[in-house]
């Protein structure tokens, strides 16, 4: 009687396992990813053949004249008179690419976030009108005046502002203008919001403003208040806006106290990218908006306030190793497994570097192998069997970001009408002004 209990335990035990066996395989049908890939597209067919006409092999950061010109115009178009606009220069770190901008969009005004990248500006765009972007070192401030030439045109009195954020550094920068024997033109970075630094404090703002006013070497040039945080709280965008402008305004009351005079006049910077479409029509007190990674739209900003610009930079890589199947180190068997769940695994591709701030976008339907891990030298691209790249095609990747990812191919090549028609270099961090 014990031993039929425990078959019969046994059974339902068994049986249990085996419905939950078929439960799960159809839970795992029912996720399986689908398969996705697929060849180049046009756009990408023209692409991949102007460089190859052009002889490029290697990995190489590309730029689409055409699209940029378009998303020239849409912000444009969105800024109208309303607002100056100054170019992000980071986000554009090539001075080819910032003159194209400058003309484009009718501005000389550049926002600048690193002195070696200052120093090159000043030498090659002396016309420029440059607000620094962050509070920089004060010996960064002393390396630009010492290697400033005698012979160029840049006027650092009336056409640079140094971004500072608080009285310790203002007193900083008034000991290096008397020591320098020069006049400086101070910016003041107001925390609006994101928390990042900056003047939070009346009583902060009223010692720094002290310290301009009573320095005939310093000048009170402006405010600039930051708000990208604006665009990625959750909410209503245009109330995050409402409440960092508030707080803007209520800092140029206390400077207007103090100050006794109208700042209508001096620059009042805001935005970026993110949020430069949310000031359409708005009263505000800022009077010039900054942006420059919507030019070229890398990934993080696809966003619904920047739908109406494209993407207009691509990394394009040579596939150096091609394979029909996914093997992996390890026990045998493994992608086996993986291409038994994943068709979009089916297939392997090697490409010539990697490891950039960079997602694949054509062929479609690639993706890094989780397993395999990233590399700088050759990444592991996995796609399913539709996908019929071979060696020494291209794979095209977009950029999460520009600031960074630009500089690490040394030059842009620009395609324009179906062809690579020019290299742009980028800005150097070894510029030495005396060779240039």
């Amino acid at each position: 009687m014990a031993k039929s209990s425990g078959t019969s335990r046994r059974k339902v035990l068994l049986g249990g396992l085996a419905l939950g066996a078929l439960g799960a395989l159809g839970a795992a049908a029912y996720v399986r990813p689908k398969r996705v890939g697929q060849n180049h597209q046009p756009y990408f067919q023209q692409l991949g053949g102007a460089l190859d006409r052009a002889r490029f092999a290697k990995p190489t950061l590309v730029l689409d004249k055409a699209i940029l010109e378009k998303n020239i115009a849409q912000l444009k178009r969105h800024i109208g008179a309303q607002y100056d606009y100054r170019i992000v220069a980071k986000s554009l770190p090539s001075i080819p690419l910032l003159e194209t901008v400058m003309k484009g969009a009718g501005t000389q005004r550049l926002m600048l976030f690193h002195q070696p990248f200052l120093s090159q500006v000043a030498r090659q765009l002396p016309q420029s009108d440059v607000l620094m972007g962050k509070p920089m070192p004060v010996a960064a401030a002393e390396n630009f005046y010492r290697a400033l030439n005698a012979d160029n045109t840049f006027d650092h009195t009336t056409q640079l502002q140094w971004l500072l954020d608080s009285p310790a550094r203002v007193r900083q920068y008034q000991d290096l203008a008397r020591r320098l024997g020069i006049s400086l033109q101070i910016n003041i970075e107001l925390d609006v919001g994101l928390h990042r630094g900056g003047v939070s404090q009346a009583d902060q703002l009223t010692d720094m403003l002290a310290v301009i006013e009573s320095d005939p070497a310093l000048s009170l040039s402006g405010f600039m208040g930051y708000e990208p945080h604006v665009a990625k709280l959750p909410g209503d965008k245009r109330a995050h806006r409402d409440k960092a402008m508030q707080i803007y305004n209520e800092m140029l009351n206390v400077a207007r106290d103090v100050t006794g005079r109208d700042l209508s006049g001096l620059t009042l910077n805001g935005a970026g990218s993110p949020t430069y479409r949310l000031y359409n029509d708005a009263e505000v007190p800022i009077n010039e908006l900054s942006a420059g990674s919507c030019l070229v739209k890398p990934t993080d900003f696809d966003t619904p306030e920047l739908v109406d610009h494209r993407p207009a930079s691509f990394i394009a890589t040579p596939v150096i190793k091609a394979l029909d199947h996914l093997e992996l180190p390890g026990p045998a068997g493994v992608g086996m497994v993986m291409t038994m769940w994943n068709p979009n695994r089916e297939k392997t591709f090697f490409t010539y570097g990697g490891y950039w701030k960079a997602k694949p976008t054509s062929p479609q339907g690639l993706s890094l192998n989780p397993l395999f891990g990233r590399s700088s030298n050759q990444e592991m691209y996995n796609g399913s069997g539709e996908i019929a790249l071979q060696a020494d095609d291209w794979v095209f990747l977009r950029p999460t970001q520009s600031e960074s990812v630009f500089l690490q191919f040394g030059e842009i090549a620009v395609y324009d009408q179906g062809e690579i028609v020019d290299r742009w270099p980028v800005l150097n961090e070894l510029f030495n002004p005396l060779a240039a």
